[in-house]
């Protein structure tokens, strides 16, 4: 997706089909599961989607996805294993080939960035990312394309690493994770945050101090372009009040 004409700050989930979600947690009872998607852009401006992450999707999911989803939403996508868990990324090549042939495309307006997600024992290689950054595709099909970057492993702190991302206009993301390292640095014309640190004790799952702490946050990122912020994993029963609660903080 390229730039839009002013900076947007997204705000939603990952994914949208989970039975945590139903029998009026998040969707009303009663609601067809092929209605969900219909109803949770209805209520955010963007998901994450995992399932490119496990599996290669066919050209009408896709085509489903958009039509499916209300006016304005968009999806951000995770890359495939195939790619971010080999040992070598510079060498993955056939690999993004064979992802960005699967009908990506067909998300037409509605496909927002691709996140690389890397293993969490995967260390910085100064070479070996410079070459995986060169090898990512930069359009597809005459549209431009955005990249961001989940690094987990503490050597990405390098500042080596936001150099190289800068220079390829990649973001880096910003994980809020426990059981990685967290990074917050600006390397590309937008911002990336997954949250990841929900508890099931707080009915928005982040206490109003950090949804306000997120939003400033947020905020300041918008100054200088987009800003894409999921609520992922943690108490995934939390996820969509989170993300509704973090959403009213900008209207």
């Amino acid at each position: 997706m390229g730039k839009e004409s002013a900076a947007m700050i997204r705000v939603g989930v990952g994914g949208w089909v989970y039975p945590e979600w139903r029998g009026g947690v998040f969707y009303p009872k009663g609601l067809r599961q092929a209605d969900e998607l219909a109803f949770a852009s209805a209520r955010f401006t963007a998901t994450e989607i995992n399932a490119t992450f496990y599996r290669t999707q066919t050209p009408e999911t896709f085509a489903a996805w958009a039509a499916g989803s209300a006016e304005g939403f968009v999806f951000a996508v995770k890359g495939p294993n195939a790619v971010t868990v080999r040992r070598e990324l510079a060498g993955t090549g056939p690999q993004l080939e064979r992802f960005f042939a699967s009908g990506l495309e067909r998300l037409g307006d509605k496909l927002g960035p691709i996140n690389w997600q890397l293993a969490g024992t995967k260390k910085f290689d100064r070479e070996d990312l410079a070459g995986f950054l060169k090898v990512l595709p930069r359009t597809l099909q005459g549209r431009p394309l955005r990249h961001a970057l989940e690094a987990r492993h503490e050597s990405f702190a390098d500042p080596a690493a936001a150099a190289l991302l800068k220079d390829e206009n990649v973001a880096l993301v910003l994980a809020d994770a426990e059981d990685y390292a967290n990074f917050d640095a600006d390397t590309a014309d937008f911002r990336y945050a997954r949250l990841q640190r929900m508890s099931e004790d707080v009915p928005t799952g982040y206490d109003d101090g950090a949804l306000d702490g997120f939003a400033e946050q947020a905020k300041d990122w918008a100054a200088k372009g987009d800003a894409y912020i999921f609520m992922i994993n943690g108490a995934k029963i939390r996820a969509p009040a989170a993300a509704q609660a973090l959403q009213q903080r900008f209207v």
